[in-house]
């Protein structure tokens, strides 16, 4: 059931974020529309990206904020920010310089299901 309707000033705190404190996001380049990765935030990644206009993750692995293509280069410029209707999963429109996996790939999604086998769908770029 989607949350109540609010509008108005947003606060991050308004966001459903799960016992760790976080909350799914999902990148998506805002020309294209492609669906490039998906990340983790928490509340104070949410507010360092709309106060930066640099998409700023929560890494589980490090436990430390991670502000895409800050060591890579291959930077994610916030677009638009949105949320779902019950507060628990975040949606980045990006405007991406290179790749946004890690594989050096455009997208995080490069794999797929045909006829019962994984298939590659795009090599790493360059």
């Amino acid at each position: 059931m989607c949350s109540e309707e609010s509008f108005g000033t947003f606060d991050a705190a308004q966001l459903k974020f799960d016992d760790k404190g976080l909350i799914p996001v999902i990148a998506q380049d805002h020309e294209s529309r492609e669906v490039l990765m998906m990340a983790w935030m928490n509340e104070e990644a949410v507010k360092k990206t709309l106060e930066s206009g640099k998409v700023t993750y929560w890494s589980r692995s490090r436990q430390a904020f991670w502000i895409k293509g800050e060591t890579s280069g291959h930077v994610q410029k916030l677009v638009d920010f949105r949320f779902d209707c019950d507060s628990d999963c975040i949606l980045v429109l990006v405007d991406q310089t290179g790749p946004a996996c890690h594989t050096n790939r455009r997208s995080c999604f490069y794999r797929a299901v045909r006829d019962g086998a994984a298939v590659e769908l795009m090599t790493p770029m360059g």
